[in-house]
């Protein structure tokens, strides 16, 4: 299955995509739309909000705390793409 994930991963960012975990499976989105949604969607889609990444808190894996600082990372980014979108090109 990891083998057919990752096949699958690379192909879809060949295309432009983005691929990512859901309850239902793996899910694709057009890497510049997936981008444009608000941040905690972002991050919800990405199971980096701050909830979800928290529940990881109990299990033997201080993995959550890489987590936890990939979603304060995303959102600053977001903070300054949006920023960005809203200044006119010269």
């Amino acid at each position: 299955m990891e083998e057919k994930l990752w096949e699958l991963v690379q192909k879809k960012e060949t295309e432009g995509k983005v691929v990512f975990m859901t309850i239902d499976g793996p899910m694709e989105a057009d890497l510049e739309e997936f981008i444009q949604q608000p941040t905690e969607g972002l991050l919800y889609d990405l199971n980096r909000d701050r909830v979800t990444v928290l529940t990881f808190m109990k299990q033997d894996n201080p993995k959550w705390a890489n987590d936890y600082a990939v979603g304060l990372v995303i959102g600053k980014l977001k903070k300054y793409y949006d920023k960005a979108k809203t200044v006119p090109e010269p």
